[in-house]
């Protein structure tokens, strides 16, 4: 790749995706916060929904973890413990193969569910599509990166990442270069996980920062019933031309 786009996208664009997240998910905070949720589609195909909900949600939020200790954790940290690079390396590709499978299977319940249900495709923003999309490729892409990981058992190029992201925080100058050889694979993940920090203030991946303590402090909630339920609890049913109301 040429030095000046290896800078470009390495280098300075990290920057940018930091200052946008850090910046949109205050504005949103601030002024947006009842507009953190996708369209209400809960009550359709929910034991589909509540499969690939809870495997996408643990599977992510332990390869967010892993990432975030293995790649922010100064190397320092681990000599002092005594965990060689060989066995952080293994331990990744093993935590994050099991993390990443179940990953995969529950957004592929989720993509199969928004987009081959009609009622539900209906009720979904072109937003909600993109996001659950651009996660699966990069879940697919940090798969495919497992066996590239296997012929560096040494945990060399896992280095080179932790030392990148530690520069790039501590806006250390010339990081790009250390990861201008890696595998394309690798440099494609990095790029596509950057660019999820990109966008997340203007999709529903900003209910993150509604868990746990935001979401207990927020004003009002909202309840979501079935026809029969609304009957039994004197609601009125809807009126033709009525709109269904959003829930988180």
């Amino acid at each position: 790749m040429n030095a000046t786009i290896n800078q470009l996208l390495f280098g300075w664009y990290p920057y940018l995706c930091i200052t946008i997240f850090l910046i949109g998910s205050l504005v949103r905070f601030d002024r947006e916060q009842y507009t953190w949720r996708s369209g209400s589609s809960q009550l359709l195909r929910r034991k589909q929904l509540a499969w690939g909900s809870n495997l996408f949600h643990v599977g992510i939020l332990v390869i967010f973890l892993g990432h975030l200790v293995g790649l922010l954790t100064p190397i320092a940290v681990f000599d002092f413990l005594g965990i060689s690079h060989g066995f952080k390396q293994m331990m990744a590709i093993v935590v994050g193969g099991i993390s990443g499978i179940a990953c995969f299977i529950g957004l592929t319940l989720l993509v199969h569910r928004r987009l081959f249900d009609a009622r539900i495709r209906n009720t979904s923003s072109f937003g909600d599509i993109a996001i659950l999309l651009l996660l699966y490729v990069q879940l697919i892409l940090g798969l495919a990166t497992i066996s590239i990981s296997l012929e560096h058992l040494d945990g060399g190029e896992m280095l080179k990442f932790m030392t990148w992201a530690q520069g790039i925080m501590t806006l250390q100058p010339d990081v790009a270069a250390l990861v201008a050889d890696v595998n394309p694979i690798f440099k494609l993940h990095l790029f596509l996980g950057m660019t999820i920090f990109l966008v997340f203030p203007f999709t529903r991946l900003v209910h993150i920062w509604s868990a746990p303590v935001w979401y207990l402090g927020r004003r009002g909630y909202q309840v979501v019933r079935t026809r029969e339920q609304g009957r039994r609890h004197g609601m009125s049913p809807p009126r033709p031309g009525d709109r269904p109301m959003p829930a988180e």
